[in-house]
């Protein structure tokens, strides 16, 4: 079984766009899969988009953070395929549907596996316009990487842990497979 982690950074923000109903006037700077038939990182900017949409289409399974509701509408500029129809785990949204709420992605990672994230998407932009594509594709991977550590700890252990409002850890069963 193939599983490809996915993950994208913008060229735009929100705010640059008119909101979160413009997801696809964000444009792609870069994204990362990494593909368990292969165990190998591979890394796509804007114009390899349809190389990327390929990929996406011959996983498995895609499994990433919000990829329901950000990345794939972002890709939606490139293709006029149905991502949402592909075999997909969003693990934001399968805990969204657990908890009623939306938990970020650094706060799993801190308090599951005590690890960070190496930076956020508003320095991904200032990183693309800065030309800092190999920084910006590393922090990309590194996202990729993170997704994959919590989904695996989820795998494994049937649980993630998150943050409450008092920032104590509380324990999330989860059944990803």
């Amino acid at each position: 079984m193939n599983d490809l982690f996915f993950d994208l950074e913008t060229q735009k923000s929100f705010q640059e766009v008119g909101g979160r109903e413009n997801l696809k006037l964000l444009r792609v700077s870069v994204a990362v899969t990494f593909a368990t038939a292969t165990n190998a990182y591979t890394t796509y900017t804007e114009k390899e988009a349809p190389a990327l949409i390929a990929d996406l289409k011959a996983a498995d399974r895609v499994i990433g953070f919000n990829l329901l509701n950000f990345d794939y509408p972002v890709l939606k500029a490139y293709t006029a395929e149905r991502l949402n129809d592909l075999h997909t785990l969003d693990l934001l949204d399968d805990l969204y549907n657990k908890l009623g709420f939306r938990v970020g992605l650094d706060a799993l990672a801190s308090a599951t596996l005590g690890a960070n994230k190496s930076a956020d998407g508003l320095l991904a932009i200032q990183w693309f316009r800065e030309g800092k594509l190999e920084q910006l594709a590393a922090y990309c991977r590194d996202d990729v990487a993170i997704t994959k550590q919590l989904f695996e700890f989820g795998r494994d252990h049937k649980f993630v842990l998150y943050p409450d409002r008092a920032g104590r850890k509380r324990q999330v069963n989860v059944n990803w497979r």
